[in-house]
């Protein structure tokens, strides 16, 4: 049975894998993020936000569209609690605003947060870091535009993997934060 990714049906079903452009902005139109040069990304899997994989679901090839997400529906609101000091001496001497690390750095004070959330560094000072366990992009609106450039059926590693090489979730989490963040 050929899979309804297949090219002479052209039709996005997961699980299927396709290629996109796209043009992401917050909602007064600053520019976040551009693909210029499609990237694959794995449908019914790890790699797209729910709402994109319901706009391209039962699309082909050189379909279009302008999504509106809101934070719920991206990256989730940005929660106050997730950003908190911890003590200089937990680091090591060389630290700068931006570095990032998965959950907590060894040694960081107990608290109730999450111990799995990427962390990011946004202040330096002597005494103490401060670190936020919010995605760059939380609480933020976003207006996606997209372009469906190729679909194609997945391998058999995209399949266990429910992922290919780049996934917009890294894509998006390596961005900067756009100016008017928090």
């Amino acid at each position: 049975m050929q899979s309804l990714c297949d090219h002479l049906r052209m039709q996005i079903d997961p699980p299927c894998v396709v290629s996109l452009t796209w043009r992401l902005e917050d909602a007064q139109g600053q520019l976040i993020d551009e693909l210029a040069e499609p990237v694959e990304f794995f449908v019914g899997g790890d790699d797209l936000l729910s709402k994109v994989e319901e706009a391209l679901v039962g699309q082909s090839e050189g379909f279009e569209a302008t999504l509106h997400l809101e934070p719920e529906h991206a990256f989730g609101e940005y929660d106050a609690d997730l950003v908190f000091f911890e003590d200089r001496s937990v680091f090591s001497e060389h630290i700068e605003e931006g570095m990032q690390f998965d959950g907590l750095p060894e040694g960081a004070a107990t608290r109730d947060v999450p111990t799995d959330a990427v962390y990011t560094i946004t202040e330096v000072y002597d005494s103490h870091v401060v670190l936020d366990g919010n995605h760059p992009l939380a609480g933020i609106a976003l207006v996606l535009a997209l372009k469906v450039r190729d679909v194609r059926a997945a391998s058999a590693e995209e399949l266990e993997h429910r992922s290919v090489a780049t996934s917009p979730l890294s894509v998006l989490s390596t961005l900067p934060p756009p100016p008017q963040l928090h």
